[in-house]
């Protein structure tokens, strides 16, 4: 079952010495196969699919490519390199007709620690490792929930894993945030569970709505009869209702206002 969607935190670094879940290819693309988009300013042209190689690592299959240089960021001024936090997010379409969301997240210092749980920590050591698989189906309502916490400051952290299955029978969608902090908001949960539960709901909708239409094309289906607009339109700069991307990809919704609700 290979990922879907991969997406990852800019914060990446090669001196990450050690892993939480699993070992990461230095570079992924965001949608397999489809060459990596470097933005109109950048003087680094695009990379070609043809130019990344696929790499199994603990029985998971990800697609490594090559790259010269970051996203083109002002330079900045004279610094040190302290800490990193590599986040990873994953979708797979299941056999069963399900789909998997995964989300990892490792926070990892470049100097040494000395902590009183867990000693000497050199450079690379992580310090937070976890992890988090929700399995979804059409409607992205969580059937199934897992965690799993390899890395922790503390040994009391891993009483965060249980709440979780609060989220069983949780749709992402509108209330997504609402509903993560009545379940496991403050105290009740863990904080860093807690985040990276926020972004698998995008990482979910940039995961399965694409990918059904792409079976449905070719499956020689037709387009479905929305009654209304894409939920992502009108979510974003680029999507403006009145912007030029709305008329390009979705000209009948251009222009289009939402209906008041009665009072």
């Amino acid at each position: 079952m290979e990922p879907i969607f991969v997406s990852r935190s800019l914060n990446y670094t090669d001196r990450i010495k050690h892993w939480s879940i699993s070992q990461l290819p230095r570079f992924t693309l965001n949608v397999a196969g489809i060459r990596r988009y470097s933005g109109p300013d950048s003087n680094e042209p695009p990379v070609a699919a043809s130019s990344c190689r696929r790499t199994g690592i603990l029985g998971k299959s990800h697609l490594s490519c090559p790259t010269k240089s970051p996203m083109p960021l002002p330079a900045p001024q004279a610094r040190s390199h302290l800490h990193t936090r590599a986040v990873v997010f994953r979708g797979y379409h299941r056999e069963d007709g399900l789909w998997d969301i995964e989300a990892e997240l490792t926070d990892t210092k470049t100097y040494a620690l000395e902590r009183l749980r867990r000693g000497d920590m050199p450079p690379g050591t992580p310090i937070h490792g976890m992890a988090i698989r929700a399995t979804v189906d059409d409607s992205l309502t969580i059937r199934e929930i897992a965690s799993s916490m390899d890395y922790t400051p503390f040994g009391e952290c891993q009483q965060g894993n249980d709440p979780m299955q609060q989220m069983v029978g949780v749709t992402m969608g509108p209330g997504w945030r609402q509903a993560i902090e009545r379940a496991l908001g403050g105290i009740r949960g863990c904080t860093h569970l807690r985040e990276l539960l926020f972004n698998m709901a995008t990482a979910a909708y940039q995961t399965i709505p694409a990918y059904r239409d792409q079976l449905r094309r070719q499956a020689g289906l037709p387009e479905p009869e929305n009654a209304g607009p894409p939920y992502h339109l009108g979510k974003c700069i680029a999507w403006d209702f009145d912007g030029p991307v709305v008329q390009r990809h979705y000209p009948k919704f251009a222009g289009w206002q939402p209906l008041k609700r009665k009072a």
